[in-house]
């Protein structure tokens, strides 16, 4: 059973482990207690509501209820923006180009772009054989990102940090990043994945990180040993935050 994600960060207004774990502090009170719950319950909704309200003026939100573009740019060619440097350094220069995913959208309420990249496979230990035979690895990295223009995507957003499992595989927890956009979660996946989302303005990016390991039986019919322990997926989390600045640079001037 997967448990529900550890939110790690700095505690502020709509921010704390309380929100993501979703649970009532007050449920299995006795029942003279549960109605004072439930008046604390409204009070705070009420001052949450409020504070809501005063983090959506200033979040850039107009009259009109439209989220501001804050000068980000989601087009056709914007797959150029993932240069992803950082990353090459660390694992090698990209095998390929860039490549756009045909689920794209170009819509009067939302622009949206997919793209992936491919690193090149490194062995894992020493290999079995002069034929090539032994365990390798190889990493993808994806970007998704969105410009909405007609409703402020922050509330979902916002409700996405509180996913126990995503497109199948769970969340082990998620991080707050600081100085990032107007609000940044590290998600830790428990499928040899890792993701970053940032959310500003009208525009939400999704820059992820995955590893995958396959054995290579080589020429020769030799048992498959054991496979080694998978990578660690933690020691590229500040590439993929310095490069996502870089992509949010890009999306801004391209």
């Amino acid at each position: 059973m997967i448990s529900e994600p550890e939110l790690v960060g700095e505690d502020e207004p709509g921010s704390s482990a309380d929100v993501v774990s979703g649970f009532d502090a007050e449920q299995g009170a006795p029942s003279g207690r549960r109605r004072h719950g439930a008046l604390w319950g409204v009070a705070g909704a009420l001052t949450a509501s409020a504070v809501w309200a005063a983090a959506v003026f200033g979040y850039g939100i107009g009259g009109d209820g439209k989220p501001d573009s804050r000068g980000y740019r989601v087009e056709s060619g914007s797959c150029a923006a993932m240069e992803l440097k950082e990353l090459a350094r660390a694992l090698g220069k990209p095998e390929s180009e860039t490549t756009t995913e045909l689920d794209g959208i170009e819509h009067p309420a939302l622009h949206r772009i997919r793209c992936t990249v491919d690193f090149p496979d490194s062995e894992l230990g020493a290999r079995d054989g002069e034929d090539g035979a032994g365990w390798y690895t190889g990493y993808q990295a994806s970007l998704t990102a969105e410009l909405h223009k007609e409703t402020d995507p922050r509330p979902e957003f916002e409700a996405s940090s509180t996913l126990t499992e995503i497109e199948g595989s769970g969340v082990e927890r998620v991080e707050r990043v600081p100085d990032l956009g107007d609000r940044a979660y590290l998600v830790i996946m428990d499928d040899n994945s890792m993701r970053l989302n940032v959310v500003e303005g009208g525009a939400v990016m999704k820059l992820a990180l995955s590893a995958w390991m396959s054995y290579n039986e080589g020429d020769g019919a030799e048992e498959m040993p054991d496979a080694p322990e998978e990578p660690e997926m933690l020691a590229y989390q500040g590439h993929l935050i310095n490069d996502m600045r870089d992509v949010m640079k890009a999306l801004k001037t391209g």
